[in-house]
């Protein structure tokens, strides 16, 4: 079977599943299963593929249909300027939480010294992107997962900064080390009783434990508030991204632990997503 036929095949597959864009999950799946490009795919269209690579394509397109998400997949996400590696022990990461990344580099130039810590580093994505563009940062990043903390390490080695970040496998509670001039986190802080109404690729396949911020979802951000105000330096910054609805109460939860609200950004919904404020 060539591939255009294969693609053809995949595409009304997945056009009957819950895919949104079952051309490009194709190709990408096809990509994957034969380690060539999309643009190999499209120049070669009538070549014949071998047994292997089609049974390969084929596994990957029913986890596909399944609802499996493309990134655990591949094993891979690009988020900001690189490619980090995934899989289903860590949250994928979304282009919104880009906006951690772009606002420190904001509020920071290249010359800056900083000691970062993030809070639920997950995949690492958020830490590891500031540190790949500013030389003089330095970083550590907790989670609570063994498993995730085993994935930031392993994309740390990959982007070459393992001399300039350690990673913990703590509870932000119990964690007591170092003080910082920076502070980031995304933590979970979706409500408990929502999380079946996520998309089903979320709902089945990303990490609970990243997703759940408890009965109200503000368990686990008022804990990172809490242990923040203690390992921040004095006018030492905090980006914090936080979930629909949840602006007032963090703002009010911040000011009650001596922080001075800077700004509060929107995503690309138009949603308020990210907060910036400063240690009194």
């Amino acid at each position: 079977m060539n591939i255009q036929t294969l693609l053809n095949k995949a595409n009304k597959i997945l056009g009957s599943s819950s895919s949104k864009s079952p051309k490009l999950d194709s190709e990408i799946l096809l990509s994957e299963a034969i380690n060539k490009n999309r643009q190999y795919l499209i120049l070669n269209s009538n070549e014949e593929l071998i047994k292997e690579n089609i049974k390969s394509f084929e596994n990957l397109l029913k986890r596909r249909k399944r609802g499996e998400p493309i990134a655990y997949l591949v094993k891979k996400k690009e988020f900001w300027k690189q490619n980090f590696y995934i899989n289903k022990n860590v949250l994928i990461p979304r282009p919104d939480t880009e906006l951690l990344v772009e606002e420190t580099l904001k509020l920071f130039n290249v010359n800056s010294k900083l000691n970062i810590l993030d809070i639920g580093t997950g995949s690492g994505c958020i830490l590891l992107s500031i540190l790949k563009e500013r030389r003089n940062f330095f970083g550590t990043g907790i989670d609570i997962s063994k498993k995730a903390i085993n994935v930031a390490r392993f994309n740390a080695k990959m982007h070459q900064l393992s001399n300039r970040v350690k990673f913990y496998n703590s509870d932000v509670d119990k964690f007591l080390i170092g003080k910082y001039d920076l502070i980031i986190s995304n933590p979970p802080y979706i409500k408990k009783e929502d999380l079946k109404c996520l998309e089903v690729d979320v709902r089945n396949f990303e990490p609970k434990l990243a997703l759940d911020g408890g009965r109200d979802g503000f368990s686990e951000i008022t804990k990172v508030i809490s242990k923040t105000s203690m390992l921040l330096k004095k006018n030492g910054r905090f980006i914090l991204e936080m979930g629909f609805g949840q602006k007032n109460r963090i703002l009010n939860i911040l000011k009650k632990n001596n922080f001075f609200i800077n700004k509060v950004l929107k995503d690309y919904g138009k949603n308020d997503r990210c907060v910036i404020s400063t240690k009194i």
